[in-house]
């Protein structure tokens, strides 16, 4: 992990995964939320580097083939996994089955890694709660993976509720929702995502001593930006 990835980790832990999502946004990045996917345990503030892997389909011939053993997929894909990274799995926006549970998941704890992301379901969430990493997925079921889904390759891009994920995009996610940051993008998003949460709160501490509508500075326009820079002048 280089010195600008520690420092782009430690602005996403900060930042909401919303201020993200605008900037992106208001860079033409319009499908980079997941549909679908939420936090699980309420109060969750996860960010990490992406490693993806993806089921496919059940059939029962190819069962004894993907199913089993440390060369499985989704085993593979988390023992890349350590501290700094997020496990993102594409089950096919499936999420009655389970992607996985606390036995494969204690795998992503002894890791270090910061978490899961996926489209399908998760059991065990009652354990899960005491692992530490974040839980984001469509709900929590008890359903079996393998009758609806068998994991098939890692690290290549995937879809994850909707939005595309490659190998080493940033993911931020928080109670709001997942937001994905390309990687060739995150170190302009975070200083975007900063001055945009700078700007908020100007304007929010001018809005309490100023009766007048929110339209006046928002959506952020020069009055706020000037507000923001009289602020920084004063030492504010």
């Amino acid at each position: 992990m280089t010195a600008n990835d520690n420092a782009i980790l430690q602005a996403l832990r900060e930042l909401p995964a919303a201020a993200c999502l605008d900037v992106l946004d208001g860079m033409g990045y319009v499908n980079v939320q997941m549909q679908g996917v939420a936090s699980l345990i309420p109060g969750q503030k996860t960010a990490g580097r992406a490693v993806t892997m993806r089921f496919i389909p059940s059939r029962p011939d190819l069962r004894a083939e993907v199913i089993g053993g440390p060369g499985s997929a989704e085993y593979r894909a988390m023992e890349v996994c350590g501290p700094g990274d997020v496990l993102v799995m594409d089950a096919m926006r499936g999420g009655w089955a389970s992607s996985a549970g606390d036995i494969k998941l204690w795998r992503l704890k002894q890791r270090g890694a910061e978490g899961v992301v996926t489209d399908g379901g998760v059991r065990d969430l009652a354990t899960l709660r005491s692992y530490g990493i974040g839980v984001f997925a469509a709900r929590e079921t008890n359903m079996t993976m393998p009758s609806h889904m068998l994991p098939c390759d890692m690290q290549l891009p995937v879809q994850c509720g909707g939005v595309l994920v490659r190998p080493g995009d940033y993911v931020t996610a928080d109670d709001g929702g997942v937001v994905v940051v390309p990687r060739q993008l995150a170190a302009q998003v975070v200083e975007q995502a900063q001055e945009h949460e700078a700007l908020e709160a100007a304007v929010k501490r001018q809005l309490q001593t100023e009766d007048v509508s929110p339209g006046k500075y928002y959506p952020f326009n020069d009055a706020a930006r000037e507000l923001l820079r009289r602020e920084r002048e004063a030492g504010g």
